[in-house]
């Protein structure tokens, strides 16, 4: 089966899908302590129609951010051209492929899908479909939160070690 990835990492590769992420330091970005009180029950970031216009633009999702218990949105709209690399896109499986450090969530379109979509485990990779028949010009918003680990001794910092946009031809 055919197959055209494109990492989201790459600027050439974003240009085709009109995509650049965005980052949110925090659990609730902007907010006193990142958001982290108790029983909050959700974080605004996930939501497909949430404004992100004011977060800065992260060039390299690979660069880590922080140090100790942290937590940081990256968010990107990808939007489906004709064609991707000389292949089709219409018909084809659409899916999001990532890497974090440590734990994740991916939503998309402001929804999850729990089975897929929580990453869990250090350095786990996660597949996601966005699609089972993609179309020119559907857009997909992608809300990846990534939190550092083992919460209780955090290492190192977050960032996504990954982030791929792959269509795979159905026939």
């Amino acid at each position: 089966m055919p197959r055209v990835a494109l990492d989201l990492n790459n600027a050439a590769d974003r240009q085709k899908v009109k995509s650049e992420w965005k980052v949110g330091e925090g659990f609730v970005p902007g907010e006193p302590n990142e958001g982290l009180t108790a029983r909050l029950l959700a974080s605004p970031p996930r939501e497909a129609n949430f404004d992100d216009s004011g977060w800065p633009v992260c060039a390299d999702i690979r660069k880590s951010l922080s140090v100790g218990f942290t937590f940081a949105w990256y968010r990107t709209t990808v939007e489906l051209p004709l064609e991707v690399n000389n292949m089709p896109v219409e018909g084809a499986r659409l899916w999001f492929e990532t890497n974090v450090d440590n734990y994740g969530e991916v939503w998309v379109n402001g929804q999850i899908d729990r089975s897929t979509g929580v990453i869990v485990g250090i350095n786990a990779p996660q597949r996601i479909e966005l699609s089972s028949g993609a179309t020119p010009g559907s857009k997909y918003i992608i809300a990846c939160l990534v939190a550092n680990g083992p919460l209780a001794e955090p290492r190192g910092g977050i960032f996504m070690r990954f982030a791929t946009l792959a269509f795979e031809a159905t026939d």
